[in-house]
Order: C-alpha cells, then structure tokens, then sequence
C-alpha cells in the first residue's frame, strides 16, 4: 500500500532535533500534569491543542502524542505516595503501590510503574505500526452505505459501554449529535441553529468546546473535591531506605513477566475497542491476574504484580486507541478525540485514506512514539525525586494557572472572544451531565463523528435515490445494523453488571 522509500522518509523525519525536543518536552510535560494531584492529562492535552497552531502538523502531532504518554507514568506517583491517582487510570495502580510505599519501598513501588508502563506502551505501539496500514485497507474498500452503518455501530457501542445507563449515553451523544449539527447543512448549505449570529455559521469549534466540557469541568470538580476532602495525608518520602528498597533489578521485573504479558494483551484489546479506556484496562488486568494467582490475598499489600498488571495494561492502551482512529476515523477515547482536533487544525482527516494521502506524516508520527516511549523512560528515572516533590503543590496555584490557560487557549482556538463564551457555556452543560451520569465522552465522539455520519448518508441517499431496498445488496452494512441492534441489547445491561462485579470485589 505505501511505497518502503515513503515509510524509511516519515520515519527519519521524527528524529530531526525539533521533534526530538518537542518530544522530550512533551513527555515532561505530560509527567508533571500526571504528578499534581488535581490535573489531569485530558485536561493538559484540551488546553496544548491550540499551542500547536503554528507548528509542523507532525511536530504538533508528536507533541500531544507525548504529552498523552507522560501523563500516563506521571499519573502513578500521587497514587503511589499519596494514594490519590493522579489520573484515573492509575486508581487501580494504588491498589499495591501505596501499601509498598508504606512498607518504607516509594521509589521501588514507583519504579516498577515506570518500567511497566513503558514495556505496555512500547508493545502497544509495535501492534498499531503492524496493524493499522492492513485494516486501512480493507476500511477502503467500504463504500458510503458501510461507512454509514459504521457509524452507527459506533455510535451504539460508546454509548453502550459508557454513562450510568444505555438510556443516558444515548441522550449524551443526541446532545453532542445536536451540537455539531450547529452551522451549514453540508447538503444544502442552509443554516441550522445559529439564530443569527455569524460566529455560529462555521459551527462550534472543537478545541474551545474540548477545553470548556473537558478541562474547565474537570478543574471545577476538582476544587469541589479539594474543599469537600479537608486535609489529606501528607505525601510519603522517597529519601532514605536501603539499595534494595529504592531500586528494580531485572530478574524482579522478568519475575512477573507473564503478569506483564497479559496485561499488555489485555490493554491492547481494551484500546482498540472504541468506548472504554485505560481505567478499564488497568481494574480488569488486576482482577484477572489476582484472580489468576495463587496466593490472591497478597494483592492489596504491595505486590508488584498489582502494579504490573495496572501500569502495563493502561499504558498498553495509549498506543492501541490509535487503531480505530487511523483505519476509519474513529476516536477510541477522549485523547484519541482531541487528536483528532490538531489533526482538523492542520488540514487532516483521519480515516482509512489517510494511509494514502499522509502516509510519510503517519509514519513519522509512528517513529515519534517509539522515542516518546524512551524519552518517557529517561524522564521518568531523572525525574523520579522531583515529581514527588510536585505531589504536594499547592492547589490555591495549580487551579487558577489552569484555568488561566484554558482561557487562553480557548481564545487562540477560536480566534476570539467567542470562544472564552463557548468555553463557559460547554462547561457549564459538562458540569450538569456530569452531576447527573451523563457521559462527557459520548458527547464528545458524537460530535466529532456527526459530520462524517451526515457525509455518508447524504452520499447513500444519491446513490439509491431513497430506495432503501438497494440496501439488501449491501450485507456488510446490513451485519454492521444487526451488530448496532445486538449492541443496544447486549452490551448495555452487561457492562452495568461488569460494573457492579469490578465494584464488590474492590470493596
């Protein structure tokens, strides 16, 4: 499908010096948001977005991309040394690392996050690279009618596996549905929804819509939290204990190698399904792997194979929610879906055709995460000491510089004022779903799929001129409705009990 000269160029082009720094810039950055209690990574990458407008499409690309994955390793030290995670895939990572960082073993407990974490990531990537260029193509030769019913099954998947009920991640992605159907039919070029005013004729833009439901929502939940907690334990110290309680030899870390296995297995698979996300993967590996285990009472002490199974299966997913984003489109989750943004911001469209007309800035991208992942490794055991010291950062100065900079950004996105009122009115109605169960990220992949949806039934409607029973020659797409069908019936009521197990057995 791509010419080897093609693949050979994309990947010399990650490692020129400026995507080499911005790389490196990336991962730190992304350590330190995933080190300060209050933060999180999907905020720190809505408010980077509008920072790479005047950047090279793979140098920006990069960028988030790293930025994602740092946050990932960072997010372990609060959940390790404070027992709040830092982002919420590392929950279940506190599970064991906190019990062995009270066993007087903080920087061994966080090593072990690290090097997992980068194996996960590493393993995660290598089955992207092997495996998104074959399913582009076979994504080509889908035509609008398939590519209608795709969406659709999308559509139902994510609301089916996200939200408290099927009934709320449906209305969820009905609201986002609505909000991206604000601007110019793409059929007739009428308006729809802007009540007059000519900033609504382009539609709501993403990355101020991102930053307000995403960022603004998660900070102000934040602060509520910080009020409503009081005082926290302070944060256990790295200095101190003996060579064998600061450090990880390698036959420890060969020690739990098939836990490691697994639980890349494990993530992979949870990545590439659209809907669920890293939190999935790290609570299901640790249940799987204590379940496994014959001695399933020492999880919960600081065993190294609950960080094992956590940190290799979260990580594992950062590069595998990549696969439906680059073969048809899709967002896997919310990161995937503000790529997406800086992908739009500079000119690109994610899909199956992307293979075919960016195939060097792909594989650049692909080359600029295999050194994302060794960047993550370097910063991670240099910077060990001092992200422990970020843990206990005052919140009266985390939350007002990160608000400061959701304005900001939110100002050079949309390239004015409105968008700071497009801020506050997104996260507004984020604070109310989320206060009443309904899922932000349904929202969010509506409305990056609505226009991709509009697109490919507007073109099936021409070429069957309404005639619906043209449709019967289409079995790929009649399986995909069958499939949206079983999915609405199915997943829903399993994954409430799937819930319900994963919470009596942590109880």
């Amino acid at each position: 499908m791509l010419d080897p000269t093609l693949i050979l160029q994309g990947l010399t082009d990650a490692i020129t010096l400026t995507n080499l720094l911005y790389i490196l810039l990336g991962v730190a950055l992304g350590q330190l948001v995933g080190a300060t209690p209050g933060l999180s990574i999907i905020m720190a990458l809505a408010i980077a977005v509008p920072l790479t407008f005047g950047l090279d499409p793979l140098t920006a690309i990069a960028f988030l991309i790293s930025v994602n994955k740092g946050g990932t390793v960072g997010g372990a030290v609060p959940a390790i040394l404070l027992n709040v995670p830092g982002t919420p895939e590392s929950a279940a990572t506190a599970l064991d690392g906190h019990p062995m960082a009270k066993k007087g073993k903080p920087l061994k407990a966080m090593k072990y996050g690290l090097y997992y974490s980068v194996f996960g990531d590493i393993s995660s990537d290598l089955v992207l690279i092997l495996v998104s260029a074959p399913l582009a193509v076979v994504a080509l030769r889908m035509g609008p009618i398939e590519i209608a019913a795709l969406m659709v099954l999308a559509f139902t998947v994510i609301t089916a596996l996200l939200g408290d009920s099927m009934i709320k991640g449906l209305t969820a992605a009905a609201l986002g549905f609505l909000a991206a159907c604000v601007g110019l039919d793409p059929g007739t070029a009428t308006t729809r929804f802007t009540f007059g005013a000519l900033e609504l004729y382009d539609g709501l833009h993403l990355t101020a819509l991102s930053i307000g439901m995403l960022a603004v929502t998660e900070i102000i939940f934040s602060i509520v939290a910080a009020r409503s907690s009081g005082v926290s334990e302070a944060p256990i110290s790295v200095r101190g204990g003996t060579p064998e309680d600061r450090g990880v030899t390698l036959s420890e870390l060969l020690a739990n190698k098939i836990v490691a296995i697994r639980a890349f297995g494990i993530g992979t698979i949870i990545g590439a399904i659209p809907g669920l996300g890293s939190t999935t993967a790290g609570f299901l590996s640790y249940s799987v792997t204590k379940q496994a285990a014959r001695d399933p009472e020492a999880f919960g002490t600081g065993d190294p194979r609950g960080i094992a199974a956590t940190e290799t299966a979260n990580s594992a997913v950062v590069g595998a929610n990549l696969i439906p984003l680059l073969t048809l489109g899709i967002p896997g989750n919310i990161a995937a879906a503000l790529l997406v943004s800086a992908f739009m911001i500079h000119g690109i469209q994610p899909g199956p055709m992307l293979f075919q007309e960016q195939g060097r800035l792909i594989y650049g991208m692909f080359g600029a995460m295999l050194i994302a992942n060794f960047c993550n490794l370097l910063v991670g055991q240099f910077g060990m000491r001092f992200w422990a010291m970020i843990v206990s950062a005052p919140s009266s100065v985390v939350f007002p510089v990160a608000m400061l900079l959701c304005l900001a950004g939110s100002f050079v996105a949309a390239g004015g004022i409105f968008g700071i009122y497009l801020m506050i009115a997104t996260a507004l109605l984020g604070c109310v779903m989320r206060v009443f169960g309904y899922s932000l990220v349904a929202f969010i992949v509506a409305f990056i799929l609505t226009p991709e949806l509009e697109k490919a039934i507007l073109q099936t409607r021409l070429l069957t001129d309404d005639n619906y029973i043209v449709l019967l020659e289409h079995p790929i797409a009649i399986a995909l409705i069958v499939l949206s069908v079983i999915s609405v019936v199915v997943l829903g009521p399993r994954k409430r009990r799937a819930r319900s197990d994963v919470e009596v057995d942590h109880a």
